[in-house]
């Protein structure tokens, strides 16, 4: 585990069998399931402990949990390690900053990675995988609203889409759409992971807030495309959306497709 302030621990790699045990695959394209999970894992190619947190997103991403929810993965490259040697490739302030107010809410020792958040609301190691099970636990008992991408097409102009929300109160929330890339890799020629190939899944290239409702809604929306972001048949990318509370609070309902 590593702090902002570049303060190393030690960390192994907890067991993962209590979760892995029941995990089914749901399929290589997944357009919505009545429980959603994300986990968003705040993470850096120049973090030599963040391997093993990337290697775990690998194994639960779109695969169905024990408690039965979808597990979304998004992988959020942050930018504080860029000055130690090397520059991530898919880092972003965006989510350096989704990470820090993540922090002022959720963990008092501040910014580290690997870091993981569970739907907005619980946070653990990034590899701890006993920790992720017993979020996911928890997490199935609460109730989820109904968030559902009806349609997404993705052309060298952009992503277009549209979806619906219902069965919630009045309460605003924000609605979020992450585009990513299926999967990546960078051969590391400095810092802490020199000399490695390193593997990632559900690489977070744009995060973006798309709307605000209150009540029942369908919306359409356009989404530019992020620098370097692989239009052929065949790049593999998906579109995210997840419905949050107001100040990046609790995720009370996702959906994902492929594009």
């Amino acid at each position: 585990m590593q702090f902002r302030s570049v303060f190393a621990v030690s960390i192994s790699l907890f067991s993962i069998h209590p979760l892995l045990a029941g995990v089914q695959s749901t399929g290589p394209a997944v357009d919505r399931a009545p429980n959603v999970a994300i986990v968003e894992l705040f993470t850096s190619e120049g973090c030599s402990s963040c391997p093993p947190a990337d290697a775990l997103l690998g194994q639960i991403h779109l695969k169905q949990s024990p408690s039965g929810q979808l597990i979304v993965g998004i992988s959020e490259h942050v930018t504080y390690w860029n000055s130690l040697g090397w520059k991530d490739p898919y880092s972003s302030p965006v989510f350096t900053e989704r990470q820090s107010a993540y922090a002022s809410r959720l963990s008092p020792e501040g910014s580290y990675t690997p870091q993981m958040v569970l739907n907005g609301k619980d946070q653990f190691v990034g590899s701890n995988g006993t920790a992720l099970d017993r979020a996911l636990r928890e997490d199935a008992k609460r109730t989820h609203v109904d968030l559902r991408i009806v349609a997404a097409t993705l052309s060298v102009d952009g992503v277009d889409a549209k979806f619906s929300l219902s069965g919630h109160t009045s309460k605003p929330l924000d609605v979020i759409a992450v585009l990513t890339d299926d999967a990546d890799r960078s051969s590391v020629l400095r810092g802490e992971n020199t000399g490695r190939l390193l593997q990632h899944v559900s690489v977070a290239r744009s995060l973006t807030r798309v709307a605000t409702v209150a009540g029942d809604a369908e919306k359409s929306i356009h989404l530019p495309l992020p620098d370097g972001f692989q239009t052929a048949v065949g790049a593999g990318h998906h579109i995210v959306l997840f419905a949050q509370e107001a100040h990046q609070g609790t995720i009370v309902g996702a959906a994902t497709a492929s594009l």
